[in-house]
């Protein structure tokens, strides 16, 4: 039988009733907790990577930076490749899983949302997650929003403001609410 952080990650409904829950909201508390300390005052680059480590629960990469103050709910279902750039006020719910490739630039205020609640208003407190992927060299535009279950190709850019619902293409730009296709990228 899966344990509830098992269940959390294979997308299965998990409810405030059920077994292991208390230990689900212990560990969410402890990485807000890890979070606030790291996003109050001034933090060095190797201030800031030792908190991610913490909150990650594995080694930040030594290229990627990460620009605080940082939201985030849970961080060990959460990878991050090389050479990222994330910006500040971002926020990351990463209960379903969150997958972050190599060379990936995200804007400001940027929400990766992992986490979705049950449509049926008697068990609206129940929650399923569906894993987020954004693939190497991808570039997140400011206060976009990329919802449960998202793919974002190689390469792809999500112009700011932008919600998205659907996965996004390699090589190509989407924008808007909902995101939309936008153009091909094309390398010369």
């Amino acid at each position: 039988m899966k344990d509830i952080f098992e269940k959390d990650l294979s997308g299965e409904m998990v409810s405030p009733n059920e077994p292991g829950y208390e230990a689900l909201i212990t560990d969410i508390f402890e990485t807000i907790k890890t979070a606030t300390v790291m996003n109050t005052g001034y933090r060095t680059p190797e201030e800031v990577h030792d908190y991610m480590g913490r909150i990650l629960g594995k080694p930040l990469e030594e290229s990627t930076t990460v620009l605080p103050p940082l939201y985030i709910d849970y961080g060990k279902p959460i990878t991050i490749g090389k050479g990222c750039f994330i910006q500040q006020c971002c926020t990351f719910f990463g209960r379903g899983g969150i997958t972050i490739g190599n060379d990936v630039f995200i804007g400001p205020k940027v929400n990766l949302i992992t986490i979705n609640h049950d449509p049926n208003p008697e068990n609206r407190s129940a929650t399923y997650g569906r894993p987020i992927v954004i693939e190497d060299r991808a570039w997140i535009g400011i206060n976009s929003t990329i919802l449960p279950g998202v793919r974002i190709g190689y390469g792809a850019i999500v112009g700011a403001g932008s919600v998205v619902t659907k996965d996004v293409p390699p090589m190509t730009v989407v924008a808007g609410n909902p995101a939309r296709f936008i153009k091909n990228i094309e390398v010369k």
